[in-house]
């Protein structure tokens, strides 16, 4: 095993070739395997279980921030990874090590004795397995892929569940209606397991809450029973629980733009419902304060695009948000940044294949930006120019380039201000520009 396990690493290549397709939702192969290895998704710590179609990641990031301020050791997995397989698995605080991962990944591949199984199922069950073996007090686990057939549903012990928001994305497996893709959404569900839910389109919230009711699982909704907004440069919390109403006043999220406020206040109300008495207000403050997640809204000071981009006094952002939802989010975001100090904005751009570019640019069409679309490595990556003619139907100026340094270039040139450069539209490009150099790996 190398020193930092990249993402085609033999093993994990060896296993990927087992199944023809990249995604195939069940839970027989998954089951199957779980049995094999013993049952390791019986043996986690209390988990919070997160889908959604944007924010789930955030929000794992500050229930993690909010449980370690609490002195906690805490179990995470999420996907997909950036730079390296080990950003998905988090053994009670620590990336896992090359030692950790190579052992689990032997066991799943001896267990799955050359069946058929997905890349997903394979990453799942090394993670249940690593959990097993390294004690814990919380465990979050963030859902690949709707709800109801992801292979994290296999799990037991889930103590809360939570659904961030719900947009069209991954039509090809989830279906074409919001109410579709909520229902796989809300099939991570539990019988009478508490459930928090983000903001919901009401079409969304509807499927949501007629679920968690059939299940008799207690339902708390951020805009009906809790919310909170930004206020004397932090954050007011509010909720409602037994008749009582209770604020709560928190530090700015440590995650850029004004949608981390929603994702923060789903994180307090789903810490909350986990009722643990180990984690109280302070630590809470201090998670929503601390958290940190790649790729999302990010402003990279490190690595030498920053240095470039810094060289002409310019500033350099990551974000690997990929659907409408994610693009207006972005939008809003970088429309605050603009009214306080007119910097103009270039949008360095790349889409996979199968997202709705046309709905992605829409969202920036009154920012009027530049816009640079690159490629990146992917099997069904959009190739530039359509991208760019995509842009030019939004309204917008657009241009081809043939990688991310090119975009750079181009959008440094000339004689007038420094712009604010944003690299977007896909986390497989995100990752390409972390991956770029060791300084911006996430840790």
């Amino acid at each position: 095993m190398s020193e930092r396990l990249l993402p085609h690493d033999a093993a994990l290549e060896r296993l990927k070739r087992l199944h023809p397709k990249l995604i195939d939702l069940s839970l027989e192969r998954m089951q199957r395997l779980c049995a094999a290895l013993g049952d390791p998704q019986k043996k986690l710590p209390p988990v919070i279980h997160v889908a959604g179609t944007n924010g789930k990641g955030s929000t794992v990031a500050y229930l993690r921030a909010m449980a370690e301020a609490a002195g906690l050791k805490v179990h995470v997995y999420t996907s997909p990874h950036l730079v390296r397989f080990a950003e998905r698995i988090r053994l009670a605080g620590t990336l896992i090590n090359d030692d950790q991962l190579a052992a689990a990944l032997d066991r799943v591949e001896a267990a799955n004795a050359g069946l058929p199984i997905t890349f997903f199922e394979v990453t799942t069950a090394a993670a249940f397995v690593a959990f097993a073996d390294v004690e814990a007090d919380l465990c979050l686990l963030e859902v690949g892929l709707g709800g109801v057939l992801d292979a994290t549903n296999v799990v037991e012990g889930v103590a809360v569940s939570v659904i961030a928001p719900v947009d069209i994305d991954h039509r090809e497996f989830l279906g074409d209606t919001i109410e579709a893709i909520a229902g796989e959404k809300a099939g991570i569900l539990r019988a009478g397991v508490p459930a928090v839910t983000g903001r919901q389109s009401e079409a969304a919230f509807d499927v949501i809450e007629a679920r968690a009711e059939a299940l008799g699982a207690p339902l708390t909704a951020l805009g009906r029973d809790f919310d909170a907004w930004a206020e004397h440069g932090g954050v007011t919390f509010n909720t409602v629980a037994g008749g009582m109403e209770r604020l709560i006043e928190l530090p700015a999220p440590g995650l850029a733009g004004p949608h981390q406020i929603d994702n923060a206040a789903l994180a307090v109300a789903a810490m909350l419902a986990l009722n643990d008495p180990r984690i109280g207000a302070e630590a809470i403050a201090a998670g929503v304060a601390r958290a940190r997640w790649p790729a999302r809204l990010q402003r990279l000071t490190a690595g030498g695009y920053a240095a470039q981009a810094a060289a002409r006094g310019a500033e350099l952002w990551l974000d690997g948000g990929h659907n409408p939802h994610a693009a207006r989010a972005l939008a809003e975001a970088l429309d605050g940044m603009g009214r306080r100090d007119g910097r103009p904005l270039v949008l360095v751009c790349g889409l996979l294949a199968n997202k709705d570019a046309a709905g992605f640019f829409a969202a920036f069409a009154g920012l009027k930006p530049r816009v640079l679309t690159v490629p990146f490595e992917a099997e069904t990556t959009t190739d530039p120019a359509v991208l760019a003619a995509a842009a030019r139907a939004a309204g917008l100026a657009a241009e081809p380039c043939l990688d991310v340094a090119e975009a750079l270039e181009t959008a440094l040139a000339g004689d007038g201000p420094a712009p604010r450069i944003v690299i977007c539209g896909s986390l497989y490009l995100a990752g390409e520009v972390l991956a770029a150099d060791p300084a911006t790996w996430p840790e």
